[in-house]
């Protein structure tokens, strides 16, 4: 099923924020640093899919660059199937004009499933079935104004309501052999917290980065005490940087929605979340896997000569074909 979300009513626990958006009311901040929750299972993600994708023109003037292929699938599929298979059954788009195609990739496609029945491609009728299974939901929510990912984060709030929720950023493509938010998902449920997945990066790359310093709890996880969005190499706290995954508490809208803007007045995650850490622990996570930025053209490049090379069918040919290239 798939819905279209335009507008809701505030209800008895809302508070009015940031453009007339709605958001849970919270206590005054605790020096103890309780976060205070009601579920500890991650049954919603949240999919900011509203960006203009400007470093892939012309390829993304007509169509996002979320349904760019990455082999033989678009890129936004990935980041779903990964979602799923943490057991995430409700998937919120907040989409911008022009994203259409997002939602009708996602939706029935009744002619074509008829086509490939009828023809025998028995196969092929089996996999554009998995691209949504029938236990997932999808939603969809518009983001009017371009502001920054904290404002796409908070449209969505209305569908969250009182619980955490996860975040996948789709340019972000991870690949692990226990799936990253998966891997972060047994984090929560062990430390009830906002979790963060992070990486160590080159000092000369901090400024592409929200960078976190903070404690080692273990080998994998630490407390985090601050969060910098972007730092210089020479002022950057620590090279650990956020990847585009995260499990965040519902405070975290309180705090977008009553944030100081940036310029352009745009809201920004990072900035959430370092309102957060005072009423609120929060960890990161050193997840196992790949990341490949798929928001740059290497990056993207790089994705598909990778995944190219494991798909079991076209890998051996493909890989044939690069030897032949670079001997």
């Amino acid at each position: 099923m798939a819905r279209m979300v335009q507008d809701a009513p505030a209800g008895p626990l809302l508070t009015p924020g940031l453009d007339g958006i709605v958001v849970p009311a919270l206590p005054a901040a605790s020096n103890e640093c309780e976060p205070t929750m009601i579920s500890t299972q991650i049954r919603k993600a949240v999919f900011p899919v509203a960006g203009l994708g400007t470093r892939f023109l012309p390829a993304t003037k007509a169509q996002p660059k979320e349904m760019l292929p990455v082999v033989d699938k678009p890129l936004i599929q990935y980041a779903v199937e990964e979602a799923y298979a943490a057991g995430v059954r409700e998937m919120i788009f907040v989409t911008g004009r022009h994203k259409r195609s997002i939602e009708d990739h996602f939706d029935l496609t009744w002619e074509l499933e008829q086509a490939l029945e009828q023809s025998g491609k028995h196969e092929l009728l089996e996999v554009v079935r998995r691209v949504k299974p029938d236990d997932m939901e999808c939603v969809y929510v518009r983001q009017a104004q371009a502001l920054g990912l904290g404002h796409a984060v908070m449209c969505a709030s209305r569908l969250i309501n009182d619980e955490p929720f996860a975040v996948l950023l789709a340019d972000d493509l991870m690949i692990g052999e226990t799936p990253v938010l998966a891997q972060m998902v047994q984090q929560f449920e062990k430390w009830r917290t906002s979790i963060l997945a992070v990486r160590e990066v080159p000092q000369d790359q901090t400024r592409r980065y929200g960078i976190v310093d903070g404690d080692a709890v273990d080998k994998v996880t630490v407390d985090v005490r601050r969060i910098v969005e972007k730092p210089a190499p020479e002022v950057a706290p620590s090279r650990l940087g956020v990847a585009g995954r995260y499990i965040l508490t519902p405070g975290i809208f309180h705090e977008l929605a009553h944030g100081v803007r940036g310029v352009g007045g745009e809201i920004q995650l990072t900035d959430g979340i370092a309102a957060l850490l005072k009423r609120e622990k929060v960890h990161a996570y050193r997840y196992v896997g790949t990341r490949y930025d798929c928001g740059s053209r290497e990056g993207f490049l790089e994705a598909n000569v990778d995944l190219g090379l494991k798909h079991p069918e076209l890998g051996p040919a493909f890989r044939e074909y690069l030897l032949g290239k670079v001997c």
